[in-house]
């Protein structure tokens, strides 16, 4: 359980890097009352769908699995679609989160085609790491996390103790619960809901664990709980300590917060645990995400390749044909990833929690070892709420652009692709299927 959980902590969130813009752009009320309430509509909901579907179907690709069973193969494929093509946007963000925080640092190292090299590292990284298989990389995760949050620990330490002595007067004081002059709070609620989604990430390993009946239900709602305590503890002792919003909460804020509260040594564990937190997540969800084209090569979706494997388990074709896409991506320059990532991946999620209402109706005798509690009706009411925050997201990206073009329009066309990849796929699939076995003569 407890490697299912540390790899489920960092594909969803890792540690509470990540959220400095929440607070620059919202203000810490704002922010505190946002991570505070988003997960009981957002996260929780989707913890319990996923607890039930895991639980109750442990296939290999996970969620792909689900909706194509309930939804029939198209359906299915149109699931892995956006899954991976959010993995586009997603996996970018993570080795540029990893040279951000080494800039604070170091600066010189990620100067130039430096930051680039050391992106490509990460990859290479991680790609190395999953060859040893998802039981090296959980096991591995166990421990990445305690080093990525424990420089945490002491700047929730060293803010209380100023806070109680009345340092942060020098600071503001209470003045800097007040909303920052460039506030944008719809910005801030997008990037709450980023650092609150991936909860589903962790399904596609189902097969290469142990007892997933079991743990899955227990890991995902553990998580949910973890993840919101690492986000609202660090936010409201920097709060208490009055460290103004507006003037020292961008990306990479932590570092700046920690150099004031304990000086260099605070500031260069923070910087050291930030990059370990973004490799940690980008190889947790190289984990996750490199399972789907394997499912969709058992399928007869993409060619036989991809459903190579290594003794240890790990789909090693998979592997490195998802980090060379992923590596070319490093040099696109899209606007707002967090938005397009987040778009892509909410249309995921509505699929799921439409195979879970309709597996309930269809296969009501399924054995389910965990099933949300209440009448059948009770999954619909949950999944409204994830649907009306993403209808809420699209709303709230209107103006942004990816491409030259708004974000949603972006966000459809990638999506609409999957229509005819599936065609493709299909007619691939269906001329394999009619080509005669050659079979030796004895």
């Amino acid at each position: 359980m407890l490697p299912l959980l540390a790899a489920t902590y960092f594909m969803v969130s890792g540690g509470p890097y990540g959220l400095e813009d929440i607070v620059g752009f919202g203000g810490y009320t704002f922010a505190l009352l946002l991570l505070l309430f988003l997960p009981f509509f957002w996260s929780f909901p989707t913890a319990l769908m996923l607890g039930e579907l895991a639980a109750a179907i442990p296939d290999e690709g996970g969620f792909y699995a689900w909706v194509r069973r309930a939804m029939g193969p198209f359906w299915g494929f149109q699931e892995a679609w956006l899954s991976l093509a959010a993995s586009v946007f997603d996996m970018a963000v993570y080795p540029t989160t990893f040279v951000l925080y080494l800039g604070h640092l170091a600066p010189p190292l990620v100067a130039g085609h430096r930051a680039l090299a050391l992106e490509l590292i990460v990859v290479a990284a991680s790609v190395i790491w999953n060859l040893y298989g998802a039981s090296a990389v959980g096991g591995g995760s166990i421990k990445l996390w305690l080093i990525a949050v424990s420089p945490y620990f002491v700047l929730i330490g060293c803010a209380v103790y100023m806070g109680l002595r009345g340092v942060h007067n020098a600071y503001g004081g209470h003045a800097s619960m007040a909303p920052p002059a460039n506030r944008d709070f719809a910005t801030a609620f997008l990037v709450a809901m980023w650092n609150y989604m991936g909860w589903d990430n962790a399904t596609t390993i189902a097969h290469e664990v142990e007892n997933p009946q079991r743990d899955y239900p227990r890991v995902m709602l553990t998580a949910a709980v973890m993840v919101m305590l690492t986000y609202l503890t660090p936010i409201a002792a920097v709060a208490w300590a009055g460290l103004p919003a507006g003037l020292f909460f961008s990306t990479g804020a932590w570092v700046d917060a920690g150099r004031i509260f304990a000086g260099a040594g605070l500031a260069v564990a923070i910087v050291v645990a930030g990059s370990l937190d973004a490799f940690g997540t980008f190889t947790n969800l190289t984990l996750s995400y490199t399972r789907l084209p394997h499912a969709l090569a058992e399928d007869g979706f993409l060619p036989a390749a991809f459903t190579k494997r290594l003794k240890n388990g790990a789909p090693w074709v998979a592997i490195l044909a998802c980090a060379t896409c992923w590596a070319l991506a490093l040099g696109l320059t899209f606007e707002r990833l967090i938005t397009i990532d987040l778009l892509l991946w909410g249309m995921s999620i509505v699929l799921e929690f439409l195979a879970l209402i309709i597996l309930r109706r269809r296969e009501p005798t399924l054995v389910r070892p965990f099933r949300i509690p209440g009448p059948n009706w009770v999954p619909i009411v949950l999944g409204v709420c994830p649907t009306l925050l993403i209808a809420v997201a699209l709303y709230l990206a209107r103006d942004e652009t990816a491409a030259h073009m708004s974000a949603l329009a972006f966000a459809v066309l990638v999506a609409a692709a999957g229509i005819p990849l599936y065609g493709l796929a299909w007619l691939r699939k269906r001329r394999f299927a009619r080509e005669p076995v050659s079979v030796p003569e004895s």
